[in-house]
């Protein structure tokens, strides 16, 4: 592992989900940050990431969030638009760093730097778990718009994943343009209403 502080941290949310974007962020972190609890965004509480979030865009070198929408995620699928959207996060950032490190065991192609994949890299790479953060604050953020606009499906309670609820609301109101028409469940209510 590289001491660099000029490296980024890069991580993705939402591949699993039926519905919105995968979101990405990159972050540069000083050597000398203080983030007490900074870890895997998965294993803290919606207000414990949101005031990291806040500390983390404070003491950032640099971050940046990006994201690969639904229609890129049914074009090129879900694997593909994550990496996409990770380079996009790292071409976002307002200095280069010097190399990238990416949660997962996958790089980014296109990128001008150096690039370490970090399996589990959320869980043990401080620029990893604080990329993790700002992505799942923006991407909650995301579900909660559209939650607003859509109270009948509950996004806010389960963020898109194919939940129970979530499957029972898209099979009675049918799927939105926001949802991943290539994802099984929500093919087959496409499918089945075509027949119709």
């Amino acid at each position: 592992m590289y001491a660099d502080a000029t490296w980024a941290g890069v991580d993705e949310v939402g591949r699993g989900p039926l519905v919105g974007s995968v979101v990405t962020a990159a972050v540069i972190l000083p050597l000398d940050y203080d983030l007490p609890g900074l870890t895997d965004s998965k294993k803290l509480s919606e207000k414990r990431r949101e005031l990291l979030a806040e500390q983390i865009k404070m003491q950032a070198i640099a971050w940046s969030v990006c994201e690969a929408s639904a229609s890129e995620v049914d074009a090129l699928n879900v694997l593909q638009a994550s990496l996409l959207a990770m380079r996009r996060a790292v071409e976002g950032l307002s200095i280069v760093p010097a190399g990238v490190w990416v949660d997962g065991n996958r790089c980014p192609q296109g990128l001008t730097m150096p690039c370490q994949a970090v399996v589990k890299g959320d869980l043990t790479v401080p620029a990893i778990s604080a990329a993790s953060i700002l992505a799942k604050v923006a991407r909650d953020a995301q579900m909660q718009q559209l939650h607003e606009a859509f109270p009948e499906y509950g996004f806010d309670k389960h963020k898109g994943y194919p939940t129970a609820a979530h499957l029972s609301a898209l099979a009675r109101l049918g799927p939105l343009s926001e949802h991943r028409k290539s994802f099984a469940p929500v093919r087959a209510m496409l499918t089945q209403s075509s027949l119709l």
